[in-house]
């Protein structure tokens, strides 16, 4: 049986959000289930433009009806397309093509689904020459330049990681919390700020957190801060002599290195490997240690249950404190989640989280969770120098939880960089990381990666190199790729030009066309 869905005309978009009109068809006598034959019909309409971004598919209720099938048929159908990145939900007012799912008419298929790279018997563009990277370390480089735009006049591309997608931020959403943040319905507001941040606010951070993450806490184990930097300086502030011994993971969080240098502590590199911290390799004698379990920065590796378990332990038995930053926790794809340190032993762990990477660093708000002895200390540090986040945020965030705003937000940008991270996959293979997180690595042999990340700047493609997230001699090389920055069809863009550069270098990752 083959329907219409009713749309609006070619020639002119109505404002008013419609049901698009497309042929779909359920055949009970084909060997596809009915399930499969509506999504791959949908998914083909999706990768040849039929279906622009933004649109509006029917109810499955009204689909069901017209094509005289269950509607669990249709339901299961539009799943796997959200699963996929497809299409989005939004609250109250139906399902649509996600931003930068479809092709616009007469455009290719999405390169998601067919080779990035030049044809049989086509040859690579060709790229700049390489020459072998400096030997400078890091610190002594100056900072990147913007990268140029591209000769063909389309706009520069940006895969450093890091970077959340603020456009996948739903606009109702966001006003109303800026509304209920301006309202004049709010209680008065004390004298003196509560340094650990407004209680409601603190209160709507035990309900998300132990759901989306597994933390277990109260209200009075949670101090609001200004995103994860601001709640290290806390820690370091309180908690911190000078000449105390801090481990940093190796290659690590350049800013969370800075933070505890400014405090005089010693830092103390601690190796990490494809599953994160080296925990048998830890030395004694340290403060704190900081790591990000969750998705190693910059490597990506998840740390294992069983190093958890150790890490733990060898805290308790060495009396120091973990400072678990979960940045980007909340996204993983294709693996269950795995439990937090703080909810393995919160005795010995403080939690680190922020709105940077879910929403948007302009934002200024994260939290820290602890056990109840360490808050009063930290809020006492926090009064002293000042460190709060303003009023107006603190109603806006409070607001996206109570909401459900921000949970709806997070499984939306999962599906969105669930698609870009397979784009990133097939255009350039042999990434690591990428089962968590919005970035992953492209290792290259040594010398290679600056002059790589030059070249595609001269292309358009802003990238990051690993060697500047060594504090010394780096002993990895490569590319640290992002698809946050960039929409579907950038990330796209930018692996193109990275896959022909690539093929142009010698060795194992020249020599062929890009995948």
């Amino acid at each position: 049986m083959t329907t219409l869905i009713q749309g609006p005309p070619p020639a002119r978009r109505r404002p008013a959000r419609l049901p698009v009109e497309l042929a779909v068809a359920a055949d009970r006598h084909e060997p596809l289930p009915l399930t499969g034959q509506i999504a791959a019909q949908l998914r083909e309409a999706l990768a040849d433009g039929r279906l622009a971004a933004g649109e509006r598919l029917p109810s499955t209720r009204a689909l069901a009806a017209s094509l005289g099938v269950s509607r669990t048929v249709v339901t299961a159908a539009y799943t796997q397309l959200f699963a996929e990145g497809w299409l989005e939900g939004r609250h109250g007012s139906g399902t649509y093509v996600a931003p930068g799912a479809a092709g616009p008419p007469g455009r290719a298929p999405d390169p998601a689904l067919r080779p990035a790279g030049p044809g049989p018997g086509q040859r690579a563009p060709a790229v700049p020459a390489l020459r072998p990277a400096s030997s400078r370390p890091a610190s002594s480089r100056p900072a990147s330049p913007e990268p140029a735009s591209p000769p063909d006049g389309t706009a520069a591309v940006t895969l450093c990681p890091g970077i959340p997608w603020q456009a996948g931020i739903d606009p109702a959403a966001w006003r109303r919390a800026w509304r209920h943040a301006a309202g004049g319905a709010l209680p008065a507001q004390p004298a003196t700020p509560d340094p650990r941040g407004q209680g409601a606010l603190r209160e709507a951070l035990t309900g998300y957190l132990r759901r989306s993450r597994g933390v277990c806490a109260t209200a009075d184990q949670i101090l609001v801060t200004r995103g994860v930097s601001a709640g290290l300086g806390l820690i370091a502030s309180a908690l911190l002599r000078p000449g105390d011994r801090v481990g940093v993971e190796e290659p690590g969080y350049q800013a969370a290195r800075a933070v505890f240098a400014s405090r005089g502590a010693r830092l103390v590199p601690c190796r990490v490997d494809g599953d994160g911290l080296v925990v048998d390799e830890l030395p004694d004698g340290l403060r704190l240690v900081y790591t990000t379990p969750a998705h190693q920065y910059p490597l990506g590796g998840r740390l294992p249950v069983p190093r958890r378990q150790a890490l733990a332990a060898w805290a308790r038995a060495t009396g120091a404190l973990i400072l678990e930053d979960d940045y980007d926790g909340e996204f993983r794809y294709d693996v269950a989640p795995l439990p937090t340190l703080f909810g393995l032993d919160p005795d010995v762990v403080i939690y680190l989280g922020t709105t940077s990477k879910t929403l948007t660093p302009a934002l200024g708000a994260g939290w820290l969770v602890a056990r109840r002895d360490l808050i009063p200390v930290l809020a006492t540090a926090a009064a002293e120098l000042g460190e709060r986040v303003s009023a107006p945020v603190q109603h806006a965030v409070t607001e996206l939880l109570a909401g459900g705003e921000l949970e709806r937000h997070v499984r939306r940008m999962r599906h969105e960089y669930a698609r870009r991270r397979a784009v990133m996959v097939a255009a350039l293979g042999g990434l690591t990381g990428d089962t968590a997180g919005m970035h992953m690595v492209l290792e290259l042999p040594p010398g290679t990666a600056v002059a790589v990340a030059a070249a595609a700047r001269e292309r358009g493609v802003e990238v990051a190199t690993l060697d500047r997230y060594f504090a010394g001699p780096p002993t990895r090389e490569g590319l640290v790729l992002g698809y946050g920055a960039a929409d579907l069809a950038g990330v796209s863009r930018g692996c193109q030009v990275i896959a022909e550069i690539l093929a142009g270098l010698p060795g194992p990752r020249g020599g062929v066309a890009p995948r």
